[in-house]
């Protein structure tokens, strides 16, 4: 019989996989090229749609979850690499019409195919099509300081959050879902996603101004936190507690993508509207 694992072995497991893995993210982000840096995402990507079908779909769905999952990653390389916004369109347009057709001849059983198909189409659209948008900052003016920019924010807003929650949360703040996040803990998040911005200013990004500040700040950190509701809500839906077990002490791939996958997009954005 398994022994439970208690709260500070998993606490020690998550400071002991932060150690090893924080430098090796760093220096990645600091001397890999651009198509090293697409390539390791596109792998990323594909590891967390594996973890996304094998909760989403039944067992029975091995072939549709594989196809899925390679589709996904076509889906990633269209976006990233298409010359034209039509080629870009047709790398959306196919990978769902290519799905929609394994599962018109594979439906199996008719009162749960529409289901199951509604749910491979929206692992595209959660992973790959969100995700890109890392490949794609990567590749504007000043593409590293902006990639780490949005890992600092991040990472300031849960950690705040996180302090902050623990020591003063009194109040749910979406209980149904994620039961122990508090609106005071979230407010934390704001205010971390700030100072996180304010420290990028001094040691990366002297352009920001006190307005770039101020919005990447709430804006990243606010969409962050959206992003991790998402992923809760999916995960109670789908009946599971973590998307998988690769990554010590931390749960799955997704588990740990799901604040930047909303966080890559908007700065994306933002970057394009107010710098390029």
């Amino acid at each position: 019989m398994l022994v439970p694992t208690t709260g500070r072995s998993v606490i020690k497991q998550r400071i002991i996989t932060a150690l090893i893995a924080l430098p090796l993210l760093v220096l990645f982000v600091l001397y890999a090229g651009k198509g090293l840096f697409a390539g390791l995402l596109f792998i990323v990507s594909a590891l967390a749609l594996h973890e996304f079908y094998r909760m989403a779909l039944p067992a029975g769905r091995r072939l549709e979850s594989s196809l899925s999952v390679a589709t996904g990653v076509l889906f990633c390389v269209g976006l990233v690499y298409s010359s034209s916004s039509s080629l870009m369109l047709l790398s959306i347009v196919l990978p769902c019409l290519f799905l929609t057709l394994v599962y018109l001849f594979r439906f199996q059983d008719m009162q749960t195919v529409s289901r199951d198909l509604a749910v491979s189409l929206l692992g595209l659209l959660y992973i790959p099509l969100l995700l890109s948008h890392a490949v794609l900052l990567r590749t504007l003016p000043n593409g590293i300081n902006w990639i780490f920019l949005v890992l600092f924010v991040v990472m300031a807003s849960d950690s705040m959050a996180y302090f902050v929650g623990r020591t003063w949360g009194r109040h749910r703040l979406y209980e149904a879902v994620s039961p122990k996040k508090s609106i005071e803990g979230s407010l934390g998040g704001l205010a971390g996603g700030v100072l996180g911005a304010m420290v990028c200013k001094l040691l990366l990004f002297a352009e920001l101004s006190s307005v770039d500040i101020l919005l990447l700040g709430i804006g990243v950190g606010a969409f962050s936190q959206l992003g991790d509701l998402v992923e809760s809500l999916l995960k109670r839906s789908f009946g599971v507690k973590d998307s998988g077990t690769l990554i010590p002490g931390h749960g799955g791939v997704l588990d740990r993508l799901d604040s930047l996958l909303f966080a890559f997009p908007v700065t994306y954005y933002y970057a394009l509207w107010a710098f390029v």
